[in-house]
């Protein structure tokens, strides 16, 4: 032994350790991945080694590679190995392995359980600290549920050390498992008055983070949190409880009232940054869930804005931010206080730093009045020329659009200036926000109607000059500005001065290449200027007008008509027969100028937004019905209806881009450049003026001279928006004076005091009086509307399931589980057991009925629970049920060997109730087993009740399936259920759904396939004859076409035949009796003769049938294998313990078994799948261990005794045909092996 030991540690001197695996990795630079190859490698051969030492060492270095990005998940059980180490030293390097790469679906973290159960209970605090830590990583709901007890336990250690790591890790145990937060939360509140400023703070943190997403169910703890607040140094702690304040106080706007003078000291009295910046936001959120009729807190509202503005001038960026940050919140608020730091606001969007510019720019959103609006958008007009970057310069044109628009244009004195301004943001070039632009200059357009001349004028213009906006045709670029102005000169043409000019620039060629729903409202706009042309020209018998218009329509249009955009060419085609239609009626001077007038009249109100989803939905309407049969699921493709036309994106989806690698993005790139530097025409729009040429031969090497646009280019035509502000100002400054006689004539009349009161008029807000109106249009609701419908939150967030009320008494039910070791006793005392079963047997029948009313209660509430409620039913059904019993392995065993002795029933009994009675005495063993709390003992009665009446339900329901055998595949699902509910975590019908929903399963096994046809398969046994099976086939239509004539045949064997009707041939098929229209399945049954069902065996086939189109048939064939499983010579039989017992003691059966590793499912999920796909009933099942019941067609007995230990199921039978038999595990083992 000696001798083992010292040539271990010779073999660890040559081994790589970590350091020699980076240095060596810097080493190999160039074949790095080829080099980390070979170290795997040694790792491979190291993790094989017996000695403890070089697994650590391996384990270390595979942690370095996975921090690398390489996958280490098949070094996982290696991991849990070095974490059961003994030293220190090496666990600390298994808990890190595990820490970085174990997650919730790794496969052996269920195996860690005891090991960290054991570290968690070790003497060393060293060992229980890393096992804390570690957990914390890697905690899923299983270990959550199990450690929860221990977890809480360690929170009264004597070593504060262990009392901080355990409250910390609480918060990621109640996140997984939300029913521990009630049972451990006294304790938890404890830990906030605890002698170690440590554990209190973690405390703190802890308290604090839960109570950040559900602040109402901590407003009890107000108190004691003041408390500490007053009381406390430790600066983290108390930013950490004034945050939660901030929470607490608007549920609870007292607590404000007391919380303002502590905070205010703090802001004045503290140096630290962090801290001030919490105060200050907490004084905010309390200012502002004070009510109206509190006393004025003016004063600490200025505090507040000085103390930002010093976090604003700092130099440190981040400081800056949250200053901004801060002030945002107040301006909601107290916006004249944060209105006169104007200045410092304005110079922020000067800063480098873009983020603290977007901040800046949020800021000014509030800070804009009807005086100073015109400056403000006018200095973000400047920032606008010389930003840098088209992010931050498409977020200042949303944020001018969004301060001149905010509450129907509140602000906004003079449209004629708001429109310039919108007519000088379509001069960016590269914008993605042109649909901002005309949005607005639709809505100002309609809702303003003093302003339509004035916005006609401009919009003409712009069509006129359409050249200089059709730089950018991507689809939300600045030529969305077109559609606007194009409906705007076609709605208000009656204001436009030359309608012909406009419609010839409206119908010019290049129109044709804007995008499509761009081109439709050019086409439909032009029919109204069309009209408005036809409607002052048709008085007028001298001019030719009207006709020279017509032809102008019918030359222009037919561009429009060959468009492959589907709405241009419809609405393109339309009007040009119209037009066509007028100038024949023109050439008879028949006057149609109202006639087409007419065509166009009338106005349409805007609809709500949300109107659609406010429709109140009709009685007897369910929306979530299919109106006709759902689609197939398996449906192809290429079945769907192609376009016949050319395809079209809608209107407002994005574009698809497809995907393309660097090699094509940098051959476009050098082709653009290419392009660009041949085309003498291109202006190279860079930044900077000065720029390096590379000399190349000929004249290449001669600079391009750069123009300098900081002045914008002017448009003829269109206004400059800042003659506004000055013509503005004179407006005001009239106004002033006006009011300023009207006040000194009231004065004299009324000789008062009271006249300097009114000097301050020109300075509020109300006095400016706008120069055009706004018309506030009302949305169109649709009748009986309903009520605003908020979006609901994250369905998935984690913290919905910790919304839980603390105050209440804690139940018996929701204590956490005790893992205790099972009373010496408990095996020998059947007087004991005796007790407790007479006393539970005497309780069902006072309330199996209640319990029945409250099963079907709870159905009912199922369907209208939330996800939410669903997964907190299921864990308290899990920790009454599997998790319980706590971790003893060798407990089943002993269990079922008593249970077989109390369950002999006298011989009077019928063989129904000595299964009620043995199920009844059985249930007690695993519960008495798994606890020696008192407080636990009330719940045993129940259990056992709720077991006899699954009991009950479960007899009526065999009873039932032996009645209607021909309704077998439907029933079958159901039935498994039922049989497998035996015992505490048992697969009963009405519990599967509470406990954990069992995933979908199906028998039908795919038989064969093409593009006309597919067919999947099931074979069941035929109780009353034990020679025959029944093959039912479901055959679906794939295709378009019509099924029909089809032809079963399968080629018989020595072994099977297939039933065909009198006077046919052995290798004559039989016809399906029906056929398949497009997208339809039928379901046919086929009977086969069997002699032999000791082994599986495949028999060849071929379906014959016509494929009916329209215009033609032909015929079609599919060939198939049907494959006879032993499986499905086996038929789901019922048997009671008493006669399961005296099978196995009969001495007639043989044994076998076998071991399947890397099962990753709860036990009765296994249970439901052996029973559901091999056709198994479960006698009895008590904790991971249950016995099982088959019966072959012919009456061979198949027994199973299955057992789960982690994630490995040893599965003991015995048949009386040992053939059988070993063929059935091999196909136990391979439904498991595909899972």
């Amino acid at each position: 032994m000696a001798l083992k030991i010292v040539k271990g540690s010779i073999d660890r001197m040559f081994d790589k350790n970590l350091q020699d695996l980076v240095r060596g990795i810097r080493n190999h630079k160039e074949d790095e991945a080829k080099y980390i190859s070979t170290c795997i490698d040694e790792i491979k051969q190291e993790l094989k080694q017996d000695n403890i030492a070089v697994k650590a060492n391996a384990v270390c270095k595979l942690t370095y590679l996975q921090m690398l990005g390489y996958d280490v998940s098949w070094a996982a059980f290696n991991i849990v190995e070095v974490m059961s180490s003994s030293k220190f030293t090496y666990k600390r390097i298994g808990y890190l392995a595990a820490s970085q790469c174990f997650h919730e679906s790794t496969d052996v973290i269920m195996l860690t359980t005891n090991q960290i159960r054991k570290d968690l209970s070790s003497p060393n605090q060293y060992d229980t600290g890393v096992a804390l830590t570690g957990l914390s990583c890697f905690v899923t709901p299983d270990l959550a549920r199990d450690l929860a007890n221990d977890i809480m336990t360690l929170m009264s250690h004597t070593k504060p050390y262990i009392r901080k790591k355990a409250v910390l890790i609480m918060y990621k145990v109640f996140l997984k498992y939300p029913e521990s937060l009630r049972p451990a939360f006294p304790r938890l509140k404890e830990k906030l008055e605890d002698p170690d400023p440590g554990v209190q703070s973690a405390a703190v943190n802890v308290i604090c983070e839960l109570a950040r997403r559900n602040p109402k169910n901590y407003l009890s703890l107000a108190p004691l949190f003041f408390k500490l607040m007053t009381s406390s140094t430790n600066n983290w702690v108390l930013i950490k409880i004034i945050k939660l304040f901030g929470a607490l106080t608007p549920l609870e706007p007292r607590l404000g009232k007391k919380l303002i003078e502590p905070l205010t000291n703090l802001i004045h009295s503290t140096s630290a940054m962090s801290l001030l910046y919490e105060c200050v936001n907490t004084v905010i959120a309390v200012l502002i869930s004070l009510s109206s009729g509190m006393p004025n807190h003016s004063a600490s509202i200025q505090l507040c804005v000085q103390k930002l503005r010093i976090l604003i001038e700092d130099s440190d960026q981040n400081l800056k931010y949250l200053g901004l940050l801060a002030m945002s919140k107040i301006l909601k608020t107290h916006p004249k206080s944060v209105q006169s730091h104007k200045d410092l606001i304005l110079q922020c969007l000067d800063d480098k730093d873009e983020s603290i510019r977007l901040r800046a720019l949020d800021l000014l959103y509030g800070m804009v009045s009807k005086k100073n609006l015109m400056e403000i958008v006018k200095k973000l007009m400047l920032h606008v020329d010389k930003a840098e970057g088209t992010t931050y310069r498409d977020e200042l044109l949303t944020k001018i659009i969004d301060i001149c628009s905010q509450s129907n244009y509140q602000y906004i004195t003079n449209f004629e200036w708001y429109i310039s301004i919108l007519v000088e943001l379509t001069r960016l070039e590269g914008t993605r926000h042109g649909h901002l632009i005309a949005s607005q200059m639709l809505d100002v357009a309609i809702r303003v109607k003093a302003i339509r001349v004035f916005a006609v004028a401009q919009m003409a213009t712009l069509l006129d000059n359409a050249h200089l906006l059709t730089g950018n045709m991507q689809r939300n670029g600045i030529c969305e500005v077109l559609y606007a102005a194009a409906w705007i000169c076609g709605e208000f043409s009656e204001h436009l001065e030359n309608p012909l000019q406009t419609l010839e620039a409206m119908l010019r060629p290049k129109v044709a290449t804007l995008p499509g729903h761009i081109q439709a409202v050019y086409v439909q706009n032009a029919a109204k200027l069309f009209a408005t042309v036809l409607k002052t020209q048709e008085g007028n018998t001298e001019s030719t007008t009207a006709q020279e218009t017509s032809q102008l329509m019918i030359d222009r249009l037919p561009l429009f008509v060959q468009s492959a955009n589907l709405e241009v060419q419809e609405r393109a085609s339309c009007i040009l027969q119209l037009v066509k239609y007028i100038q024949k009626l023109q050439q008879k001077d028949v006057e149609v100028a109202e006639e087409v007038s007419a065509l166009f009249a009338g106005e349409l109100n805007p609809v709500a937004p949300k109107a659609q989803k406010k429709v109140p939905v009709p009685e007897g309407l369910d929306l979530d019905a299919w109106i006709n049969e759902p689609p197939s699921e398996s449906e192809s493709e290429d079945e769907q209806p192609k376009a016949i036309f050319t395809k079209e994106e809608p209107k407002h989806s994005r574009p698809r881009h497809t995907e393309v690698d660097e090699k094509e993005l940098a051959r476009r790139r050098e082709a653009r450049k290419q392009e660009q530097a041949n085309n003498p025409f291109y202006i190279k729009a860079s930044p900077s003026s000065q720029k390096v040429y590379q000399e190349a031969p000929g004249v290449e090497h001669i600079p391009v001279v750069q123009i300098d646009l900081s002045v914008p280019l002017k448009v003829p035509g269109l206004p400059m928006s800042d003659q506004y502000v000055k013509l503005e100002e004179e407006r005001r400054q009239k106004e002033r004076a006006e009011k300023k006689k009207k006040e000194k004539k009231k004065r004299k009349e009324k000789r008062s005091g009271r006249g300097k009161k009114h000097d301050s008029g020109p300075e509020s807000e109300e006095d400016i009086t706008p120069a055009h109106m706004v018309d506030i249009v009302t949305e169109e609701m649709p009748e009986n509307a309903l009520p605003s419908d908020d979006d609901d939150k994250d369905p998935n967030d984690p913290h919905k399931a910790l919304d839980i009320d603390l105050d209440k008494p804690l139940a018996d039910s929701e204590k956490l589980p005790v893992r205790s070791h099972r009373a010496a006793e408990a095996a020998k005392s059947p007087v004991e057991d005796g007790d407790v079963e007479s006393g539970a047997s005497q309780e069902p029948k006072k309330k199996s009925s209640k319990e029945k009313r409250e099963k079907k209660k709870d159905k009912d509430r199922d369907r209208k629970k939330s996800k939410e409620e669903k997964k907190k039913k299921k864990h308290k059904h899990e920790e009454k049920g599997e998790d319980l019993l706590g971790d003893q392995t060798d407990e089943p065993m002993v269990q079922s060997e008593e249970t077989s002795k109390v369950a002999a029933p006298p011989t009077s009994t019928s063989a129904e109730e000595a299964a009620t009675v043995a199920e009844a005495e059985a249930a007690p063993v695993p519960q008495a087993a798994s606890s020696t709390v008192p407080d636990s003992e009330p719940d045993e009665p129940k259990d056992t009740e709720m077991e006899e009446t699954s009991s009950k339900h479960k007899k009526k329901k065999q009873k039932k399936e032996k009645e209607e055998k021909e309704k077998k595949k439907k029933k079958k699902h159901h039935h498994h259920h039922h049989h497998s509910d035996c015992g505490e975590g048992s697969v009963q019908n009405g519990t599967v759904e509470e406990e954990e929903p069992l995933p979908p399963m199906s028998n039908y096994c795919l038989l064969a396939e093409n593009s006309y046809i597919k067919m999947v398969y099931d074979i069941q046994g035929n109780l009353q004859d034990g020679s025959q099976v029944v093959v039912s086939v479901i055959f679906e239509n794939k295709c378009d076409s019509f099924l029909k004539s089809m032809e079963f045949n399968v080629l018989d064997s020595l072994n099977s035949k297939l039933q065909r009707p009198e006077g046919a041939g052995p290798h004559d098929g039989l016809t399906v009796p029906f056929q398949l229209p497009p997208g339809v399945s039928n379901e046919a049954r086929f009977v086969f003769t069997v002699q032999s069902i000791v082994m599986p065996q495949k028999l060849k086939g071929t379906l014959t049938f016509i494929v009916k189109n329209d215009d033609s048939s032909t015929h079609e064939k599919l060939d198939f294998k049907l494959h006879f499983t032993c499986t499905s010579y086996l038929i789901t039989t019922p048997c009671y313990s008493d006669a399961f017992a005296k099978l196995l003691e009969s001495g007639d059966l043989k044994g076998s078994s076998v071991k399947l590793e890397g099962v990753n499912m709860p036990f009765h999920h296994l249970l439901a799948r052996i029973c559901f796909h091999h056709h198994f009933s479960v006698v009895e099942r008590i904790d991971s261990c249950a016995s099982m019941y088959s019966r072959s067609i012919q009456g061979h007995h198949v027994c199973l005794l299955v057992k789960t230990s982690a994630q490995t199921v040893s599965i003991d039978a015995k048949c009386d045909e040992p053939t059988l038999l070993g063929n059935v595990l091999d196909e136990i083992k391979q439904t498991f092996s595909q899972c």
